[in-house]
């Protein structure tokens, strides 16, 4: 029988430096999806609206960093905030976000949004749920950032944010311990994954996994060759994915890899963004 109570090994266990920071990932697909070669009102507007809502972050003081993407495939957008703390979140939902619900609503609906931190008070958590919005709320529990926190290289990178749920049973433990191996193995397998982080969900047996790759071929590696590869199968007896949000230039290879590990997959292209001079501790340092 597997131990599961292997020692964390040092990068896992040294302590984040992301701080008060909060970082939230949602999609939203419009009321009325477009066919392949043509687009309805609902998806024209849904998309207005969310450019509106990113020129509003984008001013918001509490906002470190705002970015829409398209989604590569299917009528849909992959949106990423990350606020400089729970107060500047909750001040963003009560004006900007609640400014644009009614209008967004009525061509939009939200699916899941993955919200990430060492700590999501519950002032955040009620100020999200309060939207409506399908939500996962993930604290911190190991994880490493290679390159002391240095922003990777936004022409080339790509973020994946995932969400994987234990089977019944009581299995939380042991999909710590798989994905605490992934961890471990890719720290020295995988030099492109610079950053990778493990979140246990609050009120769920269920973790949120986010990483970073320098670019798709090293992606491309992790799906094929390195410890997504090597450990999926162990997982999946546990566990199942809910959702995979790919942010970036993601290679169209990635898609194709991704479906024949049965990842529900949303990719994007990259779309507007901005962060504020600096940089973020949750996305990198400039």
């Amino acid at each position: 029988m597997t131990d599961m109570t292997e020692p964390l090994p040092p990068f896992l266990a040294e302590p984040s430096r992301i701080g008060t920071e909060i970082s939230v990932t949602g999609k939203w697909v419009p009321t009325n999806p477009s066919g392949r070669f043509r687009t309805t009102a609902e998806s024209r507007e849904m998309l207005a609206e969310w450019e509106d809502i990113h020129a509003g972050a984008r001013t918001h003081p509490g906002v470190l960093s705002t970015e829409i993407n398209h989604a590569v495939g299917e009528d849909a957008m992959v949106v990423h905030h990350i606020f400089t703390d729970a107060d500047a979140l909750v001040d963003y939902f009560s004006t900007t976000a609640t400014e644009h619900l009614t209008a967004l609503t009525r061509v939009a609906k939200p699916q899941l949004h993955m919200v990430r931190g060492l700590d999501i008070p519950a002032t955040a958590r009620d100020a999200i749920e309060a939207k409506g919005v399908p939500v996962a709320f993930g604290q911190w529990i190991y994880g490493y950032v290679k390159d002391d926190y240095r922003q990777p290289d936004p022409a080339t990178a790509v973020q994946v944010t995932a969400k994987w749920t234990c089977a019944p049973g009581d299995h939380l433990d042991e999909l710590r311990y798989w994905w605490q191996r992934v961890g471990t193995d890719a720290h020295t397998m995988e030099k492109g994954l610079t950053r990778f982080e493990a979140y246990q969900v609050l009120g769920e047996d269920a973790l949120i996994i986010h990483e970073t790759f320098a670019d798709s071929d090293e992606l491309k590696f992790h799906l094929t060759k390195g410890t997504a590869d090597k450990y999926k199968k162990d997982i999946d007896q546990i566990a199942a994915p809910e959702a995979y949000y790919f942010r970036g230039p993601v290679a169209w290879t990635i898609r194709t890899y991704s479906k024949f590990m049965h990842l529900p997959a949303t990719y994007t292209s990259q779309g507007s963004h901005h962060t504020q001079p600096g940089g973020t501790h949750s996305e990198g340092l400039r």
